[in-house]
C-alpha cells in the first residue's frame, strides 16, 4: 500500500534558486523576509501572505498602508505584531529583537527557519537542504513542546509539502501528543486545533494525512470520537475497519470532488462515527449497526462544537451524516420524491454517498451492485439538472377555503403534501390538486365527505 501511495504522488518540485526580495512586493525599511512565502518560493509554489521582521512594526505597517486600498491594524498589541491587508495579500510585521539567527532557531521546523535580508539568504539550521531532501526536522529539541500545536503543524507541513519526518522529530511529535493526552502538557486551544484540522482536510491526500495523525497520537486529540472505530470490524460491503473506511471515504471525496467544502469533508470523515456505539449481531450472527446514522449525527454535532466550528457548519455536517444511509430511488417517481425531500442537501449528500460506496469493497460488493448504485445516482443527478420547482398550485388561503380549515398546523401539512405530490407528478393542475387534497384530508379524518370525483 505504501508503494502504491508513493507511485500516485505527483513528482516533487525541484528547488529554485534563492529569490530576490523584490519578488515579494513592497519591502518595509530594513525588513527581513521570513516564513512560508520564502519556503514556497523556493519550491516554485504560489504564495500570497508574507512575513517581515522589522525594528518598528507599527511604523512599517503605517508606511505600507499608505498605498491605495491598503489598511493596517495591530494584530497583537502586547507583543507588537501588526498586519497590513493590501488587496488579497496579507503582510505581517513582527519585531526583530536581537540577531536574526537567534530568532530563526526559535521557530518550529528548519524548513520554516529561512530568511532573506538585504544582504542575501540567512539559513542557520540548514533548512534549505532539508527542504531539498524533503525532510521535516524540528528547529530545536524543545521546539514541539514550546508550542504544543507544532506537532499538528508538522503533520500539515508533511502532507502539504510531501515531507518525510526525520525520525527524532517524529518521536518528539509522538511524545508531545502523549504528554497532552496525559495532561503533562497543556492542549492547544480548540480554535487552533480546528484550523489545523480544516487545513489537513484540504491537503492532496487528507485520508493519508489523518492516518498519519492517528499513528502519531494526534487524531485522538483532534477527534477522539473517530479513534473509537479503530479495529471495529465492518463485514459485508466493507473491507476496512470503521476508522480506516472513513479515512478512505474522505480520500475518495477529495479525489473525486476536489471542490468539496468543509461541512462535506467533515461529514465524510465522520459519516460512520456512530457505528462503534451501535455494533450488534442479529440472530444469524451477522454484524448490524442499526441507528448508526442518527447516533453518528449527534456525535458529529458534539465533536464539531467542541472544536468551535460555526453553527452552520456543524448543522450541515451533522445532517449529512444523519441522511447518508437513505435508500437510493429505484425509479423516476422515487427519484423525484428523493430530490424534493432532500434538495437542500444536494448535491453534497450524493457526493458523500458516492465516496462512502467507492471506499467499500467487501465480499458483498460486486460489479452488479456498483452498476445498480450508479444507475440510482444517475436518476437523481438528472433531476437535479431540471429547472427549479414550480410555485405551488394552491396557496394557503385556497387550501383553508377548500378544506374548511382555520389557521394552524393542518394547513402547513396539507401544503407540504400538495407540494410533494406536484413535484413527483401525482398532480398536474389545480383541479387535480383540489381532488388530491380532499382525499388527503379524508384519510386524515379531517373531513367526512367524499373526494369530489
Amino acid at each position: 500500500m505504501a508503494r502504491l501511495r508513493k507511485a500516485l504522488r505527483p513528482p516533487r518540485e525541484e528547488l529554485r534558486p534563492w529569490p530576490e526580495l523584490t519578488a515579494f512586493g513592497p519591502r518595509p525599511p530594513g525588513g527581513v523576509l521570513v516564513g512560508g512565502a520564502l519556503r514556497d518560493a523556493l519550491l516554485g509554489r504560489p504564495w500570497s501572505d508574507v512575513d517581515w521582521l522589522v525594528d518598528d512594526p507599527e511604523r512599517a505597517a503605517r508606511q505600507l498602508a499608505a498605498r491605495p486600498g491598503a489598511h493596517a491594524f495591530a494584530l497583537d498589541p502586547v507583543r507588537g505584531h501588526w498586519r497590513v491587508v493590501d488587496g488579497e495579500r496579507t503582510i505581517d510585521l513582527t519585531p526583530l529583537r536581537g540577531p536574526i539567527e537567534r530568532d530563526l532557531t526559535r521557530r518550529d521546523f528548519t524548513v520554516n527557519a529561512l530568511a532573506l535580508g538585504p544582504d542575501g539568504p540567512i539559513d542557520p539550521l540548514g533548512g534549505r537542504s532539508d527542504l531539498a531532501a524533503r525532510r521535516l526536522v524540528a528547529a530545536a529539541p524543545d521546539a514541539l513542546t514550546d508550542d504544543p500545536l507544532r506537532g499538528l503543524r508538522g503533520l500539515r507541513l508533511a502532507a502539504s509539502l510531501d515531507l518525510t519526518w526525520e525520525p527524532d522529530t517524529r518521536a518528539r511529535a509522538v511524545a508531545a501528543a502523549l504528554a497532552i493526552h496525559e495532561g503533562a502538557l497543556t492542549a492547544p486551544a480548540a480554535e487552533r486545533m480546528r484550523d489545523e484540522l480544516t487545513a489537513l482536510l484540504h491537503v492532496a491526500r487528507p485520508g493519508d494525512a489523518l492516518a498519519d495523525a492517528h499513528e502519531l497520537g494526534w487524531l485522538r486529540l483532534l477527534v477522539p470520537e473517530l479513534v473509537a472505530g479503530d479495529g471495529v470490524e465492518h463485514g459485508g460491503f466493507h473491507h476496512l475497519d470503521v476508522l480506516r473506511h472513513q479515512l478512505e471515504a474522505l480520500q475518495r471525496l477529495a479525489t473525486g470532488f476536489p471542490d468539496a467544502d468543509v461541512p462535506l469533508r467533515l461529514a465524510t470523515l465522520l459519516h460512520d462515527v456512530g457505528k462503534p456505539a451501535c455494533r450488534d449481531r442479529d440472530e444469524l450472527g451477522r454484524l448490524r449497526f442499526y441507528g448508526h446514522a442518527d447516533v453518528g449525527a449527534e456525535i458529529t454535532s458534539r465533536a464539531l462544537r467542541k472544536l468551535r466550528y460555526d453553527r452552520a457548519t456543524v448543522a450541515r455536517a451533522a445532517e449529512l451524516v444523519r441522511r447518508h444511509m437513505l435508500p437510493l430511488p429505484k425509479n423516476e417517481r422515487e427519484a423525484r420524491r428523493f430530490v424534493h425531500r432532500r434538495r437542500e442537501l444536494l448535491p453534497d449528500l450524493l457526493q458523500l454517498m458516492i465516496a462512502d460506496r467507492e471506499s467499500a469493497r467487501g465480499r458483498l460488493s460486486s460489479a452488479a451492485t456498483r452498476r445498480a448504485y450508479r444507475a440510482a445516482l444517475a436518476r437523481v443527478v438528472a433531476l437535479l439538472e431540471e429547472r427549479a420547482p414550480e410555485p405551488p398550485l394552491l396557496d394557503g388561503g385556497e387550501v383553508m377555503r377548500l378544506l374548511d380549515l382555520g389557521p394552524g398546523p393542518r394547513v402547513g401539512e396539507a401544503l407540504a403534501f400538495l407540494t410533494e405530490a406536484h413535484a413527483v407528478g401525482d398532480v398536474r393542475d389545480r383541479e387535480e390538486a383540489a381532488r388530491a387534497l380532499r382525499r388527503f384530508a379524508r384519510a386524515r379524518g379531517w373531513r367526512p365527505e367524499d373526494d369530489g370525483t
